[in-house]
């Protein structure tokens, strides 16, 4: 989103804030998110649904930090969640139970009790087993849960293996032909209230014929069930929007709000979707310190004070992000091929090969763009290094909404037994 990450006076800035700034004061690896960016990715979406939009839940698993699920939440945004921490950080940042949906494959029963205890607006049921544990635990503390079974519709969306989640193989959801019955049997359980029908096919889907496939499927069971006497009032239609991490187009909000309508035309169904990435992604940055360029084995390396611990996609997904200096090229500047790594004892510690950047030396400062997707949220403290502190950018304003940890606060809750205190006794 350029206009919210723009050059000026030579310098990249976050909204009217120089990146550089921001670095000098808050320390690299940092992690920097636009305000206004996740607004206007939120509206748009919203304006493409206009005059009659979904609820909107924002995955919180794409980035958890209380400030960006606030900033959603000010709009009207709900809050996609799979774990009671993250049902709790919805609720701390403002989003009301009524538009809160708790997912995942794995509800523990105190999770489960919790939710009930909220009053969500739904809980989207994995398995037979997970329907029969909430009709149970729901009936023992006197409620009625809310659910929405998650249907498996065996589409493969064009998206890399490790982030499709809707084919029959995967380990998500309900096949499509064993639903009926199970609607049917959540139907007869005391305790649960089947209110809608929820699918997920997958995350960075550019192409929306998987989803015309899959909502077609979804549709078809929603009639089948109401013709079976099972007031189906809701469809979640989960998430999976894609942003650009390279030379992508964007995504077609209003080709995929009319393949929406089309899908769901005469239904009179409310609708919910669960963008995550498409939200944040492009409104975060990472900004990283080089710490030296390196020549081996005919190879340039371009060393950085960030590495896997602080954004795992590539290493993960064998991701590229767009990475350029925060200072703008001059027309003079040498371009050359290196691989950009990180300072991490793994081979796997590289962020990709052969980037084209100017020739930079120890404290320069580079940017990752959309990196507010899956960064931060994902970080770890493998090798002890600092934690990246995070910060949210308005116009001018901005505020750590995060702060950097260094190693002595990532030690603070840990414990030696006793006996290990005296090294006579160990």
């Amino acid at each position: 989103m350029d206009e919210f990450f723009s050059h000026r006076d030579g310098e990249l800035r976050c909204e009217e804030v120089p990146l550089a700034e921001l670095a000098r004061r808050f320390g690299t690896p940092l992690y920097v998110y636009s305000a206004n960016a996740i607004r206007a990715r939120y509206r748009a979406l919203v304006e493409a649904f206009a005059p009659d939009p979904p609820l909107v839940c924002y995955a919180l698993k794409a980035n958890h930090n209380l400030a960006v699920i606030r900033t959603l939440a000010a709009l009207g945004a709900g809050a996609d969640t799979v774990s009671a921490g993250e049902i709790l950080r919805a609720r701390r940042a403002g989003v009301p139970a009524s538009k809160i949906v708790f997912a995942g494959v794995a509800k523990t029963d105190q999770e489960i009790r919790l939710a009930l205890e909220k009053g969500i607006l739904q809980l989207n049921v994995e398995s037979a087993q997970e329907l029969e544990r909430i009709a149970a635990i729901a009936s023992a503390v006197g409620r009625s849960a809310p659910i929405a079974l998650r249907v498996n519709p065996d589409v493969a969306a064009t998206t890399h293996d490790k982030i499709a989640t809707g084919r029959k193989h995967d380990k998500f959801g309900i096949d499509l032909a064993e639903a009926p019955a199970l609607y049917e049997r959540a139907n007869a359980l005391p305790g649960v209230e089947p209110v809608g029908v929820h699918l997920h096919i997958g995350s960075q889907i550019l192409d929306l014929a998987p989803f015309e496939r899959a909502y077609g499927r979804a549709v078809e069971l929603v009639r089948e069930l109401r013709a079976r006497g099972i007031p189906i009032r809701r469809l979640d239609l989960g998430g999976g929007l894609g942003v650009r991490y390279g030379d992508e187009g964007p995504a077609d909000l209003r080709a995929f709000a009319a393949l929406v309508r089309r899908a769901t035309a005469g239904l009179d169904l409310e609708l919910v979707l669960e963008p995550g990435r498409f939200l944040v992604a492009e409104a975060g940055v990472l900004v990283a310190s080089v710490i030296y360029l390196k020549e081996a084995g005919g190879r340039r390396f371009l060393v950085l004070d960030a590495g896997m611990n602080t954004l795992v996609r590539p290493a993960m997904y064998g991701a590229r992000h767009a990475i350029a200096p925060v200072r703008a090229p001059r027309p003079e500047d040498e371009i050359l091929r290196m691989d950009v790594v990180g300072p991490i004892c793994e081979s796997s510690d590289i962020f990709g090969r052969d980037y084209r950047l100017p020739r930079l030396g120890p404290g320069d400062l580079l940017v990752f763009h959309t990196a507010g997707a899956y960064g931060m949220v994902m970080a770890s403290d493998y090798n002890s290094r600092p934690s990246p502190a995070e910060v949210l950018v308005d116009g001018a304003r901005f505020a750590v909404v995060r702060p950097r940890r260094e190693p002595e606060e990532q030690m603070a809750s840990e414990r030696i037994p006793p006996w290990l205190d005296d090294p006579g006794r160990a």
